[in-house]
């Protein structure tokens, strides 16, 4: 099962994916971190994050990149894996790694592929980041239009899409 977190920054779209992996079982439970510590600023968010999760059986798994080459221990039905989240990933591969735009979604589509077959439930969180209306340079809005690419591919197949605003989920799928 696939289920799409989204949401604004500071929505609590990050403590409601949380939630829903922890009353969803598994006896195996991942948490994908993908923001990776380059700045003071990054380094805060992480231990904010860190400190969220404490204590609630996740196994984090730090992967900035390549979701293919994850290897998660475990027989997949009972695995719930928690993503979090797209949009760093989506920033490492295109400003790390690299390569076409359409080389980008389709690895970062891939390696949601290899997680689901790894995992029973999936939960992916991603910023909704396209409402402020504003222009950003060239490399930014590159960004947003490959984030918005892969948002829209994920929210066709999950089974489940959900907005949180102001702590309120909101079922869309």
């Amino acid at each position: 099962m696939l289920s799409l977190i989204t949401g604004g920054s500071g929505s609590g779209k990050s403590a409601y994916a949380e939630r829903l992996v922890q009353e969803g079982g598994g006896s195996r439970r991942y948490y994908l971190a993908t923001m990776a510590p380059s700045g003071e600023e990054a380094r805060k968010r992480i231990a904010r994050h860190r400190a969220m999760r404490a204590d609630k059986g996740f196994e984090t798994i730090e992967v900035y990149e390549h979701l293919e080459r994850v290897i998660l221990p475990g027989k997949a039905k009972n695995t719930v894996v928690l993503l979090e989240c797209m949009s760093n990933l989506v920033a490492n591969e295109q400003f790390g790694v690299g390569g076409e735009d359409a080389d980008i979604v389709r690895r970062v589509l891939a390696g949601i592929a290899h997680l689901q077959s790894c995992a029973g439930n999936l939960f992916i969180v991603t910023n909704e980041v396209f409402s402020d209306g504003n222009i950003y340079d060239r490399e930014s809005m590159r960004y947003l239009d490959i984030l918005g690419k892969i948002n829209r591919e994920l929210s066709k197949t999950a089974d489940r899409v959900i907005e949180v605003v102001y702590g309120i989920p909101l079922e869309l799928k």
